[in-house]
C-alpha cells in the first residue's frame, strides 16, 4: 500500500512538473510579479517610469543589448518600455504586449493591502495580478529565458510593456508608440491580454483565444435646472429627471446578435456543459431567440457576449444641502458590440433618457475588426491546450471588455489574447477588492507562454 502510495505521489510531481517550467524560473518570475505589484502604477495616482527603468535594468544586466531597450512615453510619468530578442529575420517579428498600469486601489477596501504581493491559500494577491501583471511578469521572465538558453527564433522577439491601458487618452502606451516608434513594435502580429482559461467548480473547462473586443464608450445623461429654495420644493427637481432616466436605463436591453466569433464561441462552450444548458447553449449558437433569450437572463457574462450593454457608473448632481439642484448628470458606460455604431446607441439611449435629459457622447473610443484565425496561430493554441490540459477545448471568444489590441487591430497588426491563466468563471476580481490569481495557473501560464511563443518563433 505504502509502495503504492508513493508511485502515486510520484507521478503527480511528474504530471505537474511537465505543466511548468524549472523552479528557477518560477522563481524568476515570481520575483518579478511581487516587483510589479508593488510598484506603484495605479492609471491616476502613479507612474510606470520607476518601473520600467527597474526593468530595463534587469534585461541589461541579463544580457541584452542597451541598442535593443528603448524607454519612453507622452509624459514624464507614462515611460513604456520595448525590448527586442534578436532573431533570424526569415519572418517577421512577434510582439508580446501587456500593460503596467493599473486600475486604483483603496487599502480600505481590501482586507489586506492591495501594493503588498502575498500568497495565501494557493492564491498570489496584489493589485495587477490578474490584470495585467501576470502577463507582463511572465513576458520578461520568459525573455530572460530565451536569452540564457540561446534560443535562436526564427522573428524577433519584442516584448512591449505599456502606460495607461486602463484609462486610454494621450498618455497611452500602444497608441503613442504607434504614432511615434511604430518601427520599435510593428509585427506580423500580437498576443496580449483579452482572454483566459476557465475554471468552473475548480475544473479547467476552456481556454479562450481573444479574436475581437466589444467598443468603449462614454456618455453623459445631464438635467439642469434653474434651482431655488429647498423649503419650496417644485416637480420640476433635476435629480428626478436624472433619477427616471436611469431607472429606465436599468430595464433597457439592447437587441441580442451573434457574430462569427461568438457563434463560434458558444458552439464550443456547449461542448463543455452538460444537460439542459449544453442544449441551450448548442441551439442559442444556431440563433434560438428562446435560447439567447434564455442564456442571457440567467448569466451576466454571457449576456455580455450578446448585445451591447450600457450602464451608469458615476453620479453627480446639486450645489448645496438646503438647496434644489441645478444640475444632475450620470457617467454612462457602454460596451458596444463590433456589428452595432455609436451613432445607433446614441439614438437609443436619447430615447430612454426622454425630453428633459441632454445626452452627449463625452469618449468613443472607437470599435475595431476581428483579428484572422490564422492556422499558425490556432493550431499552436489549441496543440498546447491539449497537450497540457487533456480535455480542455480552445475556444476562440470576444473581449466584453476592451484592450490595447484595438490599436493594433485598426493599424493591420493582428492581435490575440493568449495566456492560459485560468480563473474562476464567478469570481473574477479584476478591478475589484482582493484581486487575486491562482499559484498554479501562474506558472502553468508561464510554461504555456513560454512554449506558444517558441512554436510560433520557431525555424520552420
Amino acid at each position: 500500500m505504502l509502495r503504492s502510495l508513493a508511485v502515486f505521489l510520484l507521478t503527480l510531481r511528474v504530471l505537474a512538473a511537465q505543466n511548468t517550467l524549472p523552479d528557477a524560473d518560477q522563481k524568476l518570475a515570481r520575483q518579478i510579479c511581487q516587483e510589479m505589484v508593488e510598484s506603484r502604477t495605479g492609471y491616476t495616482t502613479g507612474s510606470t517610469t520607476p518601473l520600467v527603468e527597474a526593468l530595463a535594468a534587469r534585461f541589461k544586466a541579463a544580457g541584452f543589448p542597451a541598442a535593443d531597450i528603448f524607454v519612453g512615453g507622452a509624459a514624464p510619468k507614462k515611460a513604456n518600455l520595448v525590448v527586442r530578442y534578436r532573431g533570424s529575420g526569415t519572418r517577421k517579428p512577434i510582439l508580446l504586449l501587456a500593460h503596467l498600469d493599473v486600475v486604483e486601489a483603496l487599502r480600505e477596501d481590501w482586507t489586506m493591502d492591495p501594493f503588498v504581493f502575498s500568497e495565501k491559500d494557493g492564491y498570489f494577491y496584489g493589485r495587477g495580478t490578474a490584470d495585467d501583471k501576470a502577463q507582463a511578469s511572465i513576458w520578461v521572465a520568459n525573455l530572460i529565458k530565451f536569452k540564457r538558453e540561446g534560443f535562436r527564433p526564427s522573428r524577433d522577439i519584442i516584448v512591449a510593456l505599456t502606460a495607461d491601458e486602463e484609462g486610454g487618452g494621450p498618455f497611452n502606451g500602444v497608441d503613442w508608440l504607434l504614432k511615434n516608434h511604430r518601427e520599435l513594435i510593428d509585427a506580423e502580429f500580437a498576443l496580449n491580454e483579452g482572454a483566459r482559461g476557465m475554471l468552473i467548480n475548480g475544473k479547467r473547462v476552456s481556454n479562450e483565444i481573444g479574436l475581437a473586443e466589444k467598443g468603449f464608450s462614454n456618455f453623459r445623461f445631464e438635467v439642469r435646472n434653474k434651482g431655488g429654495h429647498s423649503a419650496r420644493p417644485v416637480p420640476d427637481n433635476a435629480i428626478y429627471h436624472l433619477a427616471a432616466a436611469l431607472s429606465r436605463l436599468a430595464t433597457h436591453s439592447f437587441p441580442m446578435e451573434l457574430t462569427d466569433v461568438t457563434r463560434v464561441y458558444f458552439r464550443q462552450l456547449a461542448k463543455v456543459e452538460t444537460g439542459q444548458l449544453a442544449i441551450d447553449l448548442a441551439q442559442l449558437a444556431e440563433g434560438n431567440q428562446a435560447a439567447m433569450e434564455k442564456i442571457a437572463a440567467t448569466s451576466a457574462p454571457l449576456n455580455a457576449m450578446l448585445r451591447t450593454t450600457c450602464v451608469a457608473t458615476l453620479l453627480e448632481g446639486g450645489h448645496a444641502e438646503n438647496a434644489l439642484p441645478q444640475l444632475a448628470a450620470a457617467n454612462i458606460n457602454c460596451r458596444i458590440l463590433p456589428t452595432d455604431t455609436i451613432a445607433n446607441v446614441l439614438s437609443v439611449l436619447k430615447q430612454v433618457a426622454g425630453d428633459k435629459v441632454t445626452v452627449t457622447v463625452t469618449k468613443d473610443e472607437g470599435s475595431s475588426p476581428a483579428s484572422p484565425l490564422r492556422p499558425d496561430v490556432l493550431k499552436a493554441f489549441e496543440r498546447l491546450t491539449d497537450i497540457m490540459w487533456p480535455g480542455v477545448i480552445a475556444v476562440p471568444s470576444m473581449a466584453v471588455g476592451g484592450s490595447d489590441s484595438r490599436y493594433l487591430r485598426v493599424l493591420g497588426i493582428p492581435s490575440y489574447g493568449a495566456q492560459g491563466l485560468f480563473i474562476d468563471r464567478d469570481d473574477v476580481r479584476a478591478h475589484g477588492r482582493d484581486e487575486r490569481m491562482l499559484v498554479r495557473s501562474y506558472y502553468e501560464g508561464q510554461k504555456f507562454l513560454y512554449e506558444l511563443v517558441k512554436s510560433l518563433s520557431s525555424e520552420q
